[in-house]
């Protein structure tokens, strides 16, 4: 891209509201503080309404995991062009379509307020979008109401922007991404858990029907319930995966290496088995989600003019379940009966997160500055060193290729085979969100240590804070 256009870009991002630095670092706990408020704004706005809009059908529950969104709400679009935009400005970056030296600070503000414009279009566009979507099967709005419902998506989509700034401009701690999807996930689990709302005579949450059916003598009608509702069985395996997450979090290679600089420090580069964390389930349920969405809204379209091929796109039920069609099978099954009655369902679901996973895993890995080259890069600028090799490029990244490009594959495919499996066996949350907040909520844990590591060795928490 040229100067020019840069420039041009530059002179958009000066006229969009950016949140200042703080002049000097808050302490932690007012930190932790202002990531509490950011929060609970963040899920108040999931409570209201958009203008005149009901909500007559639950769908795109991938979409809603994946962006922390609430649809019909403020927060329908959620994260989502946040991420985008940002995705976007790493692709171009990272594929050298755009070339940028992030040692120059011009080109760091450069790549900065690329990212603010992306983002800013991409919450128009979404937002527009959106709105007219609304005119499909799972949404009754009348049409008056359209325009106000962009506005409010739009201004909803610049408040979110602007909470997000101000976690990354260090006023709260971690990211406002991760933090919203970790907010948004634990409220589902809640849900599941917990919700006192009857549905058909029972209760929803898992806990008040488990009383509800002791009460009753018939406590075994909580191991496996219709309808996808949380039961016992859902239960079991969330906990299950949760324990294997963890444990899979903390499998890692450790290579020893020692500072050039200051004789006796020692420590070890962690390589983990999950090595690209849960980026690759991200990057593919953003992909589905999104051609979910662009499904949906065909097949709504379709379905309400009345048009021959609404059935090939998508069948429903009399509950407004859906059934059948091309949607159904990009969405793959929810519960554990599906997956019973039609095995070659689930069976392609897994196969198809898994295979993308591992692929978007590789793709990841060179895009983000994360391939053994690039590591052994920031070892050497941060004067570390392998005991018994030479302190070089070629030598250090000979010894992490050894490592980095297995981890990236296997910690791809099972993250992705975890994510397809644990989403037909009722695990609360969802599959997809209860990887993330397992792995989010790991990802703060260690922040927090990282805090207190860089008040005893600022220089190399970078390294051993990872």
């Amino acid at each position: 891209m040229s100067s020019e256009r840069f420039s041009a870009i530059s002179k958009i991002a000066q006229y969009i509201p950016e949140v200042p630095r703080p002049l000097r670092k808050p302490t932690l706990k007012v930190r932790l503080l202002w990531t509490l408020l950011i929060l609970v704004l963040y899920v108040t706005m999931g409570f209201i309404s958009l203008y005149k809009v009901t909500v007559s059908a639950q769908a795109l529950p991938l979409y809603q995991i994946v962006f922390a969104a609430q649809q019909g709400t403020l927060t329908s679009l959620g994260i989502g062009p946040i991420v985008t935009g940002g995705l976007l400005a790493e692709i171009l970056v990272g594929s050298e379509i755009i070339n940028l030296d992030f040692s120059k600070e011009e080109d760091k503000a450069a790549f900065t307020a690329m990212v603010k414009v992306f983002t800013i279009v991409f919450i128009i566009i979404e937002s527009v979008a959106y709105t007219v979507g609304m005119l499909g099967f799972y949404y009754h709005v009348p049409l008056s109401a359209l325009p106000i419902d962009a506005i409010q998506l739009i201004l909803a989509g610049i408040v979110v922007y602007m909470l997000d700034q101000m976690i990354q401009k260090g006023w709260g701690v971690g990211s406002g991404i991760s933090l919203f999807i970790l907010a948004n996930v634990a409220l589902l689990v809640m849900v599941d858990l917990f919700n006192p709302v009857k549905v058909a005579g029972q209760f929803f949450g898992i806990i008040p029907f488990l009383v509800q059916a002791a009460l009753s003598g018939n406590i075994y009608a909580a191991v496996l319930r219709p309808n996808g509702y949380p039961s016992l069985v859902g239960l079991g395996a969330t906990v299950a995966f949760i324990l294997l997450l963890v444990y899979l979090e903390g499998v890692r290679i450790e290579v020893p290496v020692t500072s050039s600089q200051y004789r006796g420090i020692a420590g070890t580069y962690p390589i983990k088995l999950l090595y690209v964390s849960n980026v690759p389930v991200i990057l593919v349920a953003a992909l589905l989600a999104n051609i979910q969405m662009i499904a949906s809204w065909w097949a709504s379209w379709a379905r309400t003019s009345g048009l021959w091929y609404a059935s090939m796109l998508a069948q429903y039920n009399s509950q407004g379940q859906l059934v059948g069609g091309l949607l159904y099978y990009l969405i793959g099954p929810q519960t554990l009966q599906q997956a019973i009655s039609n095995p070659l369902l689930a069976v392609l679901f897994v196969a198809v997160m898994t295979v993308l996973s591992t692929a978007f895993a590789k793709v990841w890995v060179e895009m983000s500055g994360m391939s053994a080259e690039k590591a052994a890069d920031g070892l050497i600028k941060a004067q570390m060193a392998i005991p018994g090799f030479r302190s070089t490029r070629s030598t250090v990244g000979m010894m992490l290729g050894r490592w980095i490009p297995v981890v990236t594959l296997l910690g791809g495919a099972l993250v992705g085979l975890i994510a397809g499996i644990s989403q037909f066996l009722g695990v609360f949350g969802g599959g997809i969100g209860l990887l993330l907040m397992v792995d989010i909520s790991i990802q703060y844990y260690q922040t927090l240590i990282q805090e207190e590591l860089e008040f005893i060795m600022p220089r190399l928490a970078g390294i051993f804070g990872r």
